[in-house]
Protein backbone atom coordinates (compact mmCIF):
# COMPACT_ATOMS: atom_id res chain seq x y z
CA UNK A 1 0.00 0.00 0.00
CA UNK A 2 1.08 3.44 -0.70
CA UNK A 3 2.27 6.00 1.68
CA UNK A 4 -0.55 8.82 2.76
CA UNK A 5 0.69 12.17 1.66
CA UNK A 6 -0.75 15.40 3.02
CA UNK A 7 -0.14 18.81 1.49
CA UNK A 8 -3.11 20.26 2.68
CA UNK A 9 -0.88 21.95 5.45
CA UNK A 10 -2.70 25.56 5.09
CA UNK A 11 -5.94 24.05 5.79
CA UNK A 12 -4.22 22.85 9.41
CA UNK A 13 -1.21 21.18 10.67
CA UNK A 14 -0.09 18.42 13.00
CA UNK A 15 0.36 19.56 16.54
CA UNK A 16 4.36 19.99 17.06
CA UNK A 17 5.22 16.85 19.05
CA UNK A 18 7.21 19.67 21.90
CA UNK A 19 3.97 21.45 21.75
CA UNK A 20 1.89 18.97 22.69
CA UNK A 21 4.13 17.96 25.89
CA UNK A 22 4.13 21.94 26.84
CA UNK A 23 0.65 21.30 26.83
CA UNK A 24 -0.02 18.40 28.99
CA UNK A 25 0.87 19.54 32.12
CA UNK A 26 -2.37 22.01 31.91
CA UNK A 27 -4.82 19.38 31.47
CA UNK A 28 -3.28 17.12 34.62
CA UNK A 29 -1.72 18.55 37.98
CA UNK A 30 -1.41 22.38 36.17
CA UNK A 31 -5.40 22.30 35.76
CA UNK A 32 -6.00 25.97 37.39
CA UNK A 33 -8.22 28.55 36.15
CA UNK A 34 -6.15 31.64 35.10
CA UNK A 35 -8.57 33.79 36.20
CA UNK A 36 -8.60 32.67 40.17
CA UNK A 37 -6.45 35.12 42.19
CA UNK A 38 -6.79 33.69 45.13
CA UNK A 39 -4.78 30.46 45.21
CA UNK A 40 -1.45 28.76 43.50
CA UNK A 41 -3.32 26.46 40.81
CA UNK A 42 -4.81 29.99 39.52
CA UNK A 43 -1.91 31.47 39.75
CA UNK A 44 0.97 29.20 37.86
CA UNK A 45 -2.22 28.84 34.98
CA UNK A 46 -1.86 32.56 34.71
CA UNK A 47 1.96 32.34 34.69
CA UNK A 48 1.62 30.02 31.69
CA UNK A 49 -0.86 32.63 30.13
CA UNK A 50 1.25 35.27 30.03
CA UNK A 51 4.50 33.55 28.92
CA UNK A 52 2.63 32.62 26.06
CA UNK A 53 1.23 36.35 25.48
CA UNK A 54 4.83 36.99 25.48
CA UNK A 55 5.99 34.40 23.06
CA UNK A 56 3.20 35.36 20.63
CA UNK A 57 4.03 38.47 20.80
CA UNK A 58 8.18 38.12 19.88
CA UNK A 59 6.65 36.85 16.75
CA UNK A 60 4.85 39.74 15.78
CA UNK A 61 6.92 42.06 17.08
CA UNK A 62 4.50 43.53 19.45
CA UNK A 63 4.10 44.30 23.18
CA UNK A 64 2.61 41.56 25.35
CA UNK A 65 -0.13 43.36 26.31
CA UNK A 66 -1.29 43.95 22.59
CA UNK A 67 -2.33 40.66 22.56
CA UNK A 68 -6.11 38.99 23.17
CA UNK A 69 -6.25 35.58 23.34
CA UNK A 70 -9.16 34.23 21.27
CA UNK A 71 -10.73 30.54 20.14
CA UNK A 72 -9.12 30.98 16.75
CA UNK A 73 -8.81 33.38 13.85
CA UNK A 74 -12.50 33.31 12.87
CA UNK A 75 -13.32 34.61 16.57
CA UNK A 76 -10.49 37.23 16.16
CA UNK A 77 -11.76 38.48 12.72
CA UNK A 78 -15.20 38.79 14.36
CA UNK A 79 -14.40 40.38 17.49
CA UNK A 80 -11.78 42.65 15.74
CA UNK A 81 -14.10 44.05 12.64
CA UNK A 82 -17.30 44.13 14.65
CA UNK A 83 -15.89 45.54 17.40
CA UNK A 84 -14.34 48.44 15.87
CA UNK A 85 -17.16 49.08 13.52
CA UNK A 86 -19.18 49.69 17.01
CA UNK A 87 -15.98 51.62 18.64
CA UNK A 88 -15.85 53.99 15.07
CA UNK A 89 -19.20 54.10 13.42
CA UNK A 90 -19.56 57.79 14.99
CA UNK A 91 -16.64 58.68 12.76
CA UNK A 92 -18.17 56.63 9.61
CA UNK A 93 -19.52 53.02 8.66
CA UNK A 94 -17.33 52.39 5.52
CA UNK A 95 -14.83 49.47 4.97
CA UNK A 96 -11.94 48.77 3.25
CA UNK A 97 -11.22 45.11 1.95
CA UNK A 98 -10.33 42.65 -0.97
CA UNK A 99 -12.54 40.60 -3.02
CA UNK A 100 -10.02 37.79 -2.56
CA UNK A 101 -10.53 37.55 1.63
CA UNK A 102 -10.78 34.61 3.49
CA UNK A 103 -14.55 33.54 3.93
CA UNK A 104 -14.16 34.96 7.85
CA UNK A 105 -13.69 38.34 6.62
CA UNK A 106 -16.58 38.61 3.96
CA UNK A 107 -18.76 36.59 5.75
CA UNK A 108 -18.45 39.19 8.61
CA UNK A 109 -18.85 42.32 6.18
CA UNK A 110 -22.04 40.73 4.88
CA UNK A 111 -23.30 40.87 8.92
CA UNK A 112 -22.30 44.10 9.36
CA UNK A 113 -23.87 45.46 6.52
CA UNK A 114 -27.03 44.30 8.02
CA UNK A 115 -26.57 47.09 10.42
CA UNK A 116 -25.39 50.20 7.97
CA UNK A 117 -22.00 48.70 7.21
CA UNK A 118 -20.73 50.44 3.56
CA UNK A 119 -18.25 47.79 2.51
CA UNK A 120 -16.23 48.73 -0.65
CA UNK A 121 -14.87 44.84 -2.02
CA UNK A 122 -11.17 45.74 -3.94
CA UNK A 123 -10.69 43.85 -7.19
CA UNK A 124 -7.20 42.40 -7.62
CA UNK A 125 -5.71 41.37 -10.78
CA UNK A 126 -4.70 37.86 -12.61
CA UNK A 127 -1.63 37.86 -9.97
CA UNK A 128 -3.81 38.53 -7.08
CA UNK A 129 -2.74 42.03 -6.37
CA UNK A 130 -4.77 44.86 -5.74
CA UNK A 131 -4.24 48.11 -7.15
CA UNK A 132 -3.36 50.96 -4.76
CA UNK A 133 -4.10 53.54 -6.82
CA UNK A 134 -7.93 52.18 -6.52
CA UNK A 135 -6.85 51.75 -2.80
CA UNK A 136 -6.56 54.94 -2.63
CA UNK A 137 -9.57 56.55 -4.23
CA UNK A 138 -11.79 53.94 -2.52
CA UNK A 139 -10.59 55.48 1.14
CA UNK A 140 -13.49 58.59 2.09
CA UNK A 141 -13.87 60.43 5.11
CA UNK A 142 -16.31 58.06 6.24
CA UNK A 143 -14.05 55.06 6.37
CA UNK A 144 -13.00 53.77 9.93
CA UNK A 145 -10.80 50.37 8.71
CA UNK A 146 -9.15 48.67 5.65
CA UNK A 147 -9.29 44.73 5.90
CA UNK A 148 -6.98 43.69 3.58
CA UNK A 149 -4.74 40.10 4.39
CA UNK A 150 -1.23 39.90 4.62
CA UNK A 151 -1.25 36.20 2.76
CA UNK A 152 -4.05 34.62 0.83
CA UNK A 153 -5.07 31.04 1.71
CA UNK A 154 -6.02 29.31 -1.69
CA UNK A 155 -2.58 31.15 -3.78
CA UNK A 156 -0.12 32.59 -1.36
CA UNK A 157 -0.19 35.63 -2.82
CA UNK A 158 1.37 38.14 -0.20
CA UNK A 159 0.51 41.74 -0.56
CA UNK A 160 2.60 44.83 0.09
CA UNK A 161 1.59 45.70 3.57
CA UNK A 162 4.24 48.56 4.15
CA UNK A 163 3.14 50.10 1.29
CA UNK A 164 -1.10 49.96 1.99
CA UNK A 165 -0.74 50.75 5.45
CA UNK A 166 1.31 54.17 4.35
CA UNK A 167 -1.57 55.24 2.01
CA UNK A 168 -4.54 53.52 5.14
CA UNK A 169 -2.25 55.99 7.74
CA UNK A 170 -2.10 58.72 5.33
CA UNK A 171 -5.90 58.70 5.00
CA UNK A 172 -6.00 58.60 9.26
CA UNK A 173 -7.74 54.98 8.54
CA UNK A 174 -6.75 51.76 10.81
CA UNK A 175 -5.55 49.33 8.98
CA UNK A 176 -6.85 45.21 10.04
CA UNK A 177 -4.82 42.33 8.34
CA UNK A 178 -5.61 38.44 8.61
CA UNK A 179 -2.37 37.06 9.08
CA UNK A 180 -3.42 33.36 9.93
CA UNK A 181 -1.94 31.80 6.77
CA UNK A 182 1.45 34.77 7.19
CA UNK A 183 2.27 34.26 10.68
CA UNK A 184 4.96 31.13 11.02
CA UNK A 185 5.73 30.83 7.50
CA UNK A 186 7.35 34.34 6.74
CA UNK A 187 8.34 37.18 8.81
CA UNK A 188 5.51 39.12 10.51
CA UNK A 189 6.59 42.37 12.15
CA UNK A 190 3.56 44.87 12.89
CA UNK A 191 5.55 47.76 13.56
CA UNK A 192 8.13 47.37 10.48
CA UNK A 193 4.37 46.68 8.50
CA UNK A 194 2.31 48.82 9.88
CA UNK A 195 -0.39 47.10 11.41
CA UNK A 196 -2.95 48.05 13.78
CA UNK A 197 -5.39 44.91 13.92
CA UNK A 198 -3.82 41.11 13.04
CA UNK A 199 -5.37 37.60 13.14
CA UNK A 200 -3.63 34.72 13.92
CA UNK A 201 -4.72 30.90 14.82
CA UNK A 202 -2.79 28.08 16.81
CA UNK A 203 -3.56 25.04 14.17
CA UNK A 204 -2.16 26.91 11.12
CA UNK A 205 1.79 26.66 12.49
CA UNK A 206 1.60 23.50 14.12
CA UNK A 207 -0.19 24.09 17.80
CA UNK A 208 -3.57 22.96 18.94
CA UNK A 209 -7.13 24.00 17.33
CA UNK A 210 -9.04 26.55 19.46
CA UNK A 211 -6.70 28.95 19.92
CA UNK A 212 -5.77 32.04 18.30
CA UNK A 213 -4.64 35.60 19.45
CA UNK A 214 -5.76 39.09 18.27
CA UNK A 215 -3.24 41.82 17.93
CA UNK A 216 -4.23 45.60 19.14
CA UNK A 217 -2.12 48.61 18.62
CA UNK A 218 -2.20 50.25 21.30
CA UNK A 219 -0.41 53.19 20.89
CA UNK A 220 0.44 55.21 17.12
CA UNK A 221 -2.67 54.77 17.33
CA UNK A 222 -4.54 53.09 20.19
CA UNK A 223 -7.55 51.05 18.50
CA UNK A 224 -10.49 50.65 20.37
CA UNK A 225 -12.69 47.92 19.96
CA UNK A 226 -16.27 47.14 21.73
CA UNK A 227 -16.35 43.40 23.53
CA UNK A 228 -18.40 41.09 21.01
CA UNK A 229 -18.89 38.48 24.38
CA UNK A 230 -19.93 39.42 28.18
CA UNK A 231 -19.38 37.84 31.35
CA UNK A 232 -16.63 38.50 33.27
CA UNK A 233 -14.62 40.78 31.68
CA UNK A 234 -11.52 38.48 31.16
CA UNK A 235 -8.55 39.75 28.87
CA UNK A 236 -8.77 43.20 29.84
CA UNK A 237 -12.64 43.43 29.22
CA UNK A 238 -11.74 42.62 25.62
CA UNK A 239 -13.04 38.90 25.28
CA UNK A 240 -14.95 37.30 28.37
CA UNK A 241 -14.70 33.77 28.95
CA UNK A 242 -12.54 31.11 30.86
CA UNK A 243 -9.02 30.79 29.22
CA UNK A 244 -8.53 27.75 26.77
CA UNK A 245 -4.70 27.50 29.19
CA UNK A 246 -3.32 24.36 27.59
CA UNK A 247 -4.59 26.17 24.06
CA UNK A 248 -2.83 29.44 24.91
CA UNK A 249 0.32 27.09 26.11
CA UNK A 250 0.48 25.50 22.78
CA UNK A 251 -0.08 28.39 20.54
CA UNK A 252 2.95 30.05 22.36
CA UNK A 253 5.12 27.14 22.39
CA UNK A 254 4.01 26.71 18.56
CA UNK A 255 4.78 30.43 18.03
CA UNK A 256 8.34 30.18 19.48
CA UNK A 257 8.92 27.13 17.42
CA UNK A 258 7.98 28.43 14.50
CA UNK A 259 10.70 32.03 14.88
CA UNK A 260 13.09 29.76 15.54
CA UNK A 261 12.40 27.47 12.63
CA UNK A 262 11.05 29.97 10.15
CA UNK A 263 14.87 30.77 8.45
CA UNK A 264 15.65 27.34 7.47
CA UNK A 265 12.12 26.17 6.62
CA UNK A 266 11.28 28.97 4.43
CA UNK A 267 14.10 27.98 1.91
CA UNK A 268 13.69 23.81 2.70
CA UNK A 269 10.11 24.32 1.84
CA UNK A 270 9.99 26.64 -1.29
CA UNK A 271 12.67 24.61 -2.74
CA UNK A 272 10.41 21.81 -2.88
CA UNK A 273 7.32 24.00 -3.76
CA UNK A 274 8.83 24.93 -6.75
CA UNK A 275 9.94 21.35 -7.72
CA UNK A 276 6.37 20.48 -7.78
CA UNK A 277 5.32 23.34 -10.11
CA UNK A 278 8.91 23.15 -12.63
CA UNK A 279 8.25 19.16 -12.89
CA UNK A 280 4.47 19.80 -13.42
CA UNK A 281 5.15 22.28 -15.92
CA UNK A 282 8.02 20.80 -17.82
CA UNK A 283 5.62 17.77 -17.98
CA UNK A 284 2.58 18.87 -18.71
CA UNK A 285 0.26 22.25 -19.51
CA UNK A 286 -0.80 23.25 -16.28
CA UNK A 287 -0.64 26.68 -15.07
CA UNK A 288 0.54 28.21 -11.76
CA UNK A 289 -1.55 30.66 -10.34
CA UNK A 290 0.15 33.98 -9.70
CA UNK A 291 3.75 32.59 -10.16
CA UNK A 292 4.80 35.98 -10.63
CA UNK A 293 3.32 37.44 -8.04
CA UNK A 294 5.36 37.54 -4.13
CA UNK A 295 3.68 34.32 -2.24
CA UNK A 296 3.97 32.10 0.42
CA UNK A 297 7.24 29.22 0.16
CA UNK A 298 5.19 26.84 0.75
CA UNK A 299 1.53 27.49 -1.62
CA UNK A 300 0.73 26.44 -5.12
CA UNK A 301 -2.36 26.55 -6.64
CA UNK A 302 -2.31 24.32 -10.29
CA UNK A 303 -4.94 24.61 -13.07
CA UNK A 304 -4.93 21.29 -15.33
CA UNK A 305 -6.93 22.67 -18.26
CA UNK A 306 -9.09 19.79 -19.60
CA UNK A 307 -9.45 17.86 -16.04
CA UNK A 308 -12.10 18.78 -13.42
CA UNK A 309 -9.52 18.89 -10.05
CA UNK A 310 -12.31 17.30 -7.75
CA UNK A 311 -12.10 14.33 -10.21
CA UNK A 312 -8.24 14.31 -9.83
CA UNK A 313 -8.45 14.27 -5.96
CA UNK A 314 -11.00 11.62 -5.89
CA UNK A 315 -8.09 9.68 -7.75
CA UNK A 316 -5.54 10.51 -5.63
CA UNK A 317 -6.65 8.33 -2.71
CA UNK A 318 -3.31 8.51 -1.01
CA UNK A 319 -2.71 12.41 -1.46
CA UNK A 320 -4.37 14.92 0.50
CA UNK A 321 -4.77 18.37 -1.38
CA UNK A 322 -7.36 20.89 -1.84
CA UNK A 323 -9.60 22.54 -4.17
CA UNK A 324 -9.40 25.67 -2.24
CA UNK A 325 -10.03 26.70 1.74
CA UNK A 326 -10.99 24.02 3.79
CA UNK A 327 -13.92 26.20 5.41
CA UNK A 328 -15.18 25.98 1.74
CA UNK A 329 -14.59 22.87 0.65
CA UNK A 330 -18.29 21.51 1.35
CA UNK A 331 -19.78 24.50 -1.32
CA UNK A 332 -19.61 22.53 -4.78
CA UNK A 333 -18.80 26.33 -5.88
CA UNK A 334 -15.24 27.46 -8.29
CA UNK A 335 -13.03 29.52 -5.42
CA UNK A 336 -14.60 33.24 -5.36
CA UNK A 337 -10.57 33.94 -4.67
CA UNK A 338 -9.89 32.44 -8.26
CA UNK A 339 -12.93 34.05 -9.89
CA UNK A 340 -12.13 37.28 -8.78
CA UNK A 341 -8.23 36.72 -10.18
CA UNK A 342 -9.95 37.05 -13.97
CA UNK A 343 -9.86 32.69 -14.36
CA UNK A 344 -13.40 31.60 -15.58
CA UNK A 345 -15.29 29.09 -13.84
CA UNK A 346 -14.43 26.05 -15.98
CA UNK A 347 -10.53 27.24 -14.93
CA UNK A 348 -11.09 27.69 -11.44
CA UNK A 349 -12.80 24.18 -11.12
CA UNK A 350 -9.40 22.74 -12.78
CA UNK A 351 -7.39 24.30 -9.42
CA UNK A 352 -5.72 22.27 -7.19
CA UNK A 353 -4.27 24.02 -3.90
CA UNK A 354 -0.94 22.07 -2.80
CA UNK A 355 0.18 23.66 0.80
CA UNK A 356 3.78 21.77 1.53
CA UNK A 357 4.70 21.73 5.68
CA UNK A 358 7.43 20.98 7.86
CA UNK A 359 6.78 17.15 7.47
CA UNK A 360 6.98 17.59 3.43
CA UNK A 361 10.15 15.52 2.43
CA UNK A 362 12.34 15.56 -1.20
CA UNK A 363 10.15 11.64 -1.42
CA UNK A 364 6.62 12.89 -1.15
CA UNK A 365 6.76 15.58 -3.94
CA UNK A 366 7.94 12.65 -5.84
CA UNK A 367 5.73 10.13 -5.13
CA UNK A 368 3.15 13.28 -5.72
CA UNK A 369 4.12 13.98 -8.78
CA UNK A 370 4.56 10.64 -9.96
CA UNK A 371 0.19 10.23 -8.82
CA UNK A 372 -0.94 13.18 -10.70
CA UNK A 373 1.53 12.25 -13.67
CA UNK A 374 0.05 8.97 -13.57
CA UNK A 375 -3.57 10.49 -13.91
CA UNK A 376 -3.06 13.14 -16.38
CA UNK A 377 -2.03 9.94 -18.53
CA UNK A 378 -4.89 8.12 -17.67
CA UNK A 379 -2.68 5.00 -16.26
CA UNK A 380 -3.51 3.73 -12.66
CA UNK A 381 -2.50 5.57 -9.55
Amino acid sequence: MSKDIYLDFNATTPVDPSVLQSMLPYFTEKFGNAASKTHSYGWLAEEAVEIAREQVALLIGSEKNEITFTSGATESINLGLKGIFEAYSSKGKHIVTIATEHKAVLDCCKHLEKYGAEITYLPVDSEGQIDLNILISSITDKTILCCLMLANNETGVVLPMKEISAIVHEKNCLLMSDATQACGKIEVDVNDLGIDVLTLSAHKMYGPKGAGALYLRRRGPRVHIIAQQDGGGHENNRRSGTLNVPGIVGLGKACELSKKLMPTEYLRIKALRDKLESSLQHNHKVSVRAQNSLRLPNTSNISFPGFKADRIIKKLNNLAVATGSACSSALPEASHVLKAMGMSEQEALSSIRFSLGRNTSTEDIESALKMIENILAGKPV
